[in-house]
């Protein structure tokens, strides 16, 4: 694997591969403190990140890499430069890998036809989000073993999310049932031809569900209102404790971050006994080092 820009179009063995080197970093492995020694990973944000950034830092220097962490803040994007030139010029450098987060999707993949260092997308606008669906996977398998046969059902902003779109290819692709639920204005037909189920019905969802992934209302994104307000969209997809009641005794609820507490998900919940967001986020410095092995071999 040369890149990483997106997990569509990776094959279950692809990815359970990666899966199960991270599960070997996560267990402490062979010593893998020299694999990139010496080399330099470019950390190239171009939006606002706090898990994923410092996660693939941790990552690159728990491989023995230098890392190069550049923001837009500062640098000659202000001026005027352009995407290309800005990583062309920092690729002249010597990074090995360059990991980028932009708020265009399909960014990462430009990038990729005009470098010849490894590119790893680390969000790009509406699109993908691969290496936190990698994580999120890990993070099910490590509770579940296998998720085949399993329910996940992901609710809220679906429009706007490339976890959502990200964890859809993943999940499927290792044998999971994938429900998308949001307000209608923010579930775009089409998913179901992935093998989504789409519904507007949290309530009658969630009994269904081995594991609930809140997504955060992205107003970011939004050049319009798509719900009437906030109170209304947490009344009818919030998940509150009365809801996580609904849901299976051994279910699971998951995060990809940052949260709006009493928007998307209590604070009850969020920190309650069937949250494993805390381990979605130590998951994602083994995924990432598995990542970061793979594509600068």
């Amino acid at each position: 694997m040369r890149h990483l820009l997106g997990i569509e179009g990776l094959r279950r063995a692809d990815i359970e591969a990666l899966l199960g080197r991270a599960e070997a970093h996560l267990h402490g492995g062979p010593d893998a403190s020299h694999v990139l020694r010496g080399r330099v990973i470019a950390n190239l944000f171009f939006e606002d990140s706090t898990r994923t950034r410092t996660s693939f830092e941790m990552a690159a220097h728990a491989l023995g890499a230098e890392v190069l962490n550049w923001t837009t803040a500062g640098s000659s994007v202000s001026k005027g430069e352009t995407l290309l030139d800005t990583v062309r010029n920092i690729e002249a450098t010597g990074p090995v890998a360059l990991i980028i987060r932009h708020r265009s999707s399909g960014a990462p993949h430009l990038v990729a036809r005009h470098v010849r260092c490894a590119v790893v997308n680390a969000g790009d606008g509406t699109h993908e989000h691969p290496s936190q669906a990698l994580l999120d996977a890990f993070t099910l398998r490590r509770r579940w073993g296998r998720l085949d046969g399993r329910t996940v059902l992901i609710v809220g902003d679906i429009l706007h999310s490339r976890v959502a779109r990200s964890n859809l290819h993943c999940l499927t692709a290792l044998g999971a049932k994938v429900v998308l639920c949001g307000p209608p204005t923010l579930l775009p037909p089409g998913l179901e031809s992935f093998g989504a189920e789409l519904t507007t019905n949290l309530d009658a969802a969630l009994p269904r569900a081995d594991a609930v992934m809140c997504l955060r209302v992205q107003s970011e994104r939004q050049g319009e209102n798509f719900f009437p307000s906030t109170r209304e969209f947490s009344r009818m997809y919030g998940l509150n404790a009365a809801r996580a009641e609904r849901l299976k005794p051994e279910a699971l609820v998951l995060h990809p971050g940052p949260m709006n507490r009493g928007v998307e998900i209590a604070p009850a919940v969020a920190d309650g006994p069937r949250s494993v967001i805390l381990e979605q986020v130590a998951h994602g410095v083994a995924v990432r080092r598995a990542i970061l092995e793979e594509v600068c071999r």
